[in-house]
């Protein structure tokens, strides 16, 4: 079974609004109603009776490496130097042999 990764979202009108993300497996291809049927399955499962107005927004693979585990939502900061800009072309004049 494949790992999936399925983004959550409440409606506007609640009045407790909820978003996030998690993960479940299915058997299903990606985009299937069967795959999107399982997720919400995992969703109720996780959630309970608080996810029952929730929508399951998008569905995507699993991405390998320690960037997906840490995403939910909450940014990452870069403390990299900035990578210099490349020189620019020097502009070349259209107007040939005009004086």
């Amino acid at each position: 079974m494949a790992v999936f990764v399925a983004h959550y979202r409440s409606p506007d009108a609640a009045s407790e609004r909820a978003r996030g993300l998690f993960e479940f497996e299915s058997s299903a291809r990606l985009g299937s109603k069967a795959n999107a049927h399982d997720a919400r399955v995992r969703m109720l499962e996780l959630y309970g009776a608080d996810a029952l107005s929730w929508n399951v927004t998008s569905i995507e693979h699993k991405k390998a490496g320690r960037a997906q585990d840490a995403s939910d939502g909450q940014l990452e900061l870069d403390f990299r130097e900035p990578v210099p800009d490349a020189p620019r072309k020097r502009r070349r004049s259209t107007k040939r042999g005009v004086l």
